[in-house]
């Protein structure tokens, strides 16, 4: 029997604030809303922990976000998308990856605190 330990390490990100043009609608692409965006991202933990090249940098994860975050998009399934797929194109290794978009008071009748679109992956076995 092996004494091997196999961990599986999480690195994310919660709640970034953006303000940011997405939306179907011309009018909110000209004025724009708050949002928060939520990256998580696993992996296989290899033991070393003092060496950015056997991890996941979670600024690389911010600026990813911020720059996709920048980028106007009709819907915030598109901007999810993206997010996650650069995630998963800067870290090959990756298990498992999820990114969501919250919409801030949406300008919808009645008290909405915030719409959601979320996107997970799994990696083949």
């Amino acid at each position: 029997m092996s004494n091997a330990k196999s961990y599986i390490q999480t690195v994310a990100l919660r709640d970034v604030k953006c303000y940011a043009f997405h939306g179907y609608y011309p009018e909110e692409q000209l004025t724009g809303i708050y949002f928060l965006v939520d990256v998580e991202v696993t992996f296989i933990h290899t033991g070393d922990t003092e060496n950015l090249n056997h991890t996941v940098n979670y600024e690389v994860l911010n600026t990813i976000l911020l720059e996709e975050m920048g980028n106007t998009q009709k819907m915030l399934e598109t901007v999810v998308r993206r997010i996650l797929d650069r995630v998963l194109d800067t870290y090959s290794f990756l298990r498992s990856g999820k990114v969501g978009i919250r919409k801030l008071s949406p300008a919808m009748p009645g008290e909405i605190g915030h719409s959601f679109v979320e996107l997970s992956y799994v990696a083949p076995e």
